[in-house]
């Protein structure tokens, strides 16, 4: 990770950690950087949050004023600038947005032209230039200044390609969708409308200040309340930017995206889509989810955590499904990252087709009790290698034996640091949990 640049982009709190003169920057940069030897087109989406719009017209002004032409989706979901970008022959795309953070936050998430998240190289070189050690780039004169247009027609595109990938009518199926109050808010009913679901929605009313407010795939309460109160087949929840989604059974339970994995992993193996007969997940996914997949014969790779590393093993590997356990799913074969409606699309394939109840999917994956506790921090480095919470964690791995773990970790996107313990008690991963966090506020914690 960079001084600016996190694993998902440069994210933190409007106008005081991220400012529209740090975006305007940015756009300076790219649209010189990608326009040396022509005319550099760059797409741009927002979400919802008021401070969208604020860096949106930054990141324009920044790109044309470098001689860069800006093409605008407006309010729509970062798989689909990952999707325009790759198919449209753009030099880069970027998306405003803080994921799943609160209103208050924002971020600037760069894609590459092939829909893949910014190289680390380039990231470096903008936080060089943010930092005046670049020098000025010159800005463009006369008929070379570029331009911003309106490309409501890309998201367009993007809607009917997420249609396109659905193999079943969903006539008669009652569907549940929590937008969170964001860049699905009036996506995701039209795409599920258009396939014939009969459609409930909440969390579909943004002001601005409300997404990720107490909905979404990460405050399930109220799908889960319109599930059971609806009764209703499905219910998929997505976070602010749609590039995750959970979902909800028929009987208010919750699938996670380690139980995602699981459905889709045998779906796509019965049917011999699941290449090199392998999982790619992270080191935040559950034991039960290793132990469920090899009592299918189905190969587990473990990476790092971040859908970055998730996608990057993932090439280099050739295999097609991979994911975290909050809900980032990557179907190789039709994104280049996490999207939360193709992830909703290959839910209900596995549902549809399997003829049955959503819950009777889950069937072999055993969850492992898992706590994480979050604990805020000034000094994230200094906290994850301090030889006192280095004890504690020994001591608790120790008492856990062979049948439960500890991860110790700083977040790539949150001044925060996570505890993660696991193991057949769920008590004793909270007192294992709490006993290894307590010495971390002790010593570092806001």
């Amino acid at each position: 990770m960079g001084k600016y640049f996190g694993t998902d982009g440069f994210r933190g709190e409007a106008n005081k950690d991220l400012t529209a003169e740090q975006a305007f920057k940015v756009g300076r940069y790219l649209g010189w950087h990608y326009g040396k030897e022509h005319k550099c087109r760059v797409v741009i989406g927002k979400d919802t949050r008021r401070s969208s719009y604020m860096f949106e017209y930054a990141l324009a002004a920044g790109l044309t004023s470098s001689g860069a032409d800006a093409y605008l989706l407006h309010v729509t979901t970062t798989p689909s600038v990952s999707y325009i970008a790759r198919t449209e022959d753009f030099d880069c795309g970027i998306m405003i947005s803080a994921s799943h953070n609160p209103y208050y936050d924002n971020g600037i998430k760069l894609i590459n032209s092939r829909g893949e998240k910014m190289s680390e190289s380039i990231t470096a070189d903008i936080e060089a230039y943010l930092d005046g050690k670049l020098g000025e780039i010159p800005l463009a004169s006369r008929e070379n200044i570029g331009r911003t247009v309106d490309y409501a027609a890309g998201r367009n595109r993007y809607t009917g390609y997420i249609i396109s990938l659905a193999k079943n009518s969903y006539r008669g199926v009652k569907v549940g969708i929590d937008s969170a109050n964001g860049a699905t808010w009036m996506l995701a009913k039209n795409i599920f409308d258009t396939l014939g679901a009969e459609t409930y929605v909440i969390g579909n009313t943004p002001n601005g200040v409300n997404i990720n407010d107490n909905c979404g795939s990460t405050h399930l309460e109220g799908l889960r309340a319109l599930v059971k109160e609806q009764r209703l087949d499905i219910g998929l929840a997505f976070d602010g930017d749609a590039d995750r989604c959970l979902a909800v059974c028929e009987n208010g339970e919750i699938l996670t995206g380690d139980h995602i994995l699981w459905i889709c992993a045998k779906h796509m193996k019965a049917e011999g889509k699941l290449a090199k007969n392998t999982v790619v997940s992270t080191v935040m996914s559950n034991m039960g989810l290793y132990k469920a997949l090899e009592s299918e014969k189905i190969a587990s790779v473990i990476t790092d955590v971040g859908d970055r590393f998730v996608y990057e093993e993932m090439k280099k590997g050739a295999y097609s499904l991979g994911g975290e356990e909050s809900g980032h799913v990557i179907f190789s074969k039709f994104a280049s990252t996490g999207d939360g409606l193709i992830t909703a699309i290959k839910i209900m394939e596995a549902y549809m087709e399997s003829g049955g109840v959503l819950s009777k999917l889950t069937e072999g994956f055993v969850r492992y009790p898992q706590i994480t506790v979050n604990i805020p921090v000034m000094l994230k480095d200094e906290a994850v290698t301090d030889e006192e919470v280095l004890i504690e964690k020994s001591a608790a791995e120790e008492l856990l034996g062979v049948e439960g773990r500890v991860l110790l970790r700083k977040s790539g996107t949150e001044q925060v640091v996570r505890v993660m313990v696991e193991c057949k008690s769920e008590q004793l991963c909270k007192n294992t949990a709490e006993s290894i966090a307590d010495v971390i506020r002790r010593k570092y914690g806001i």
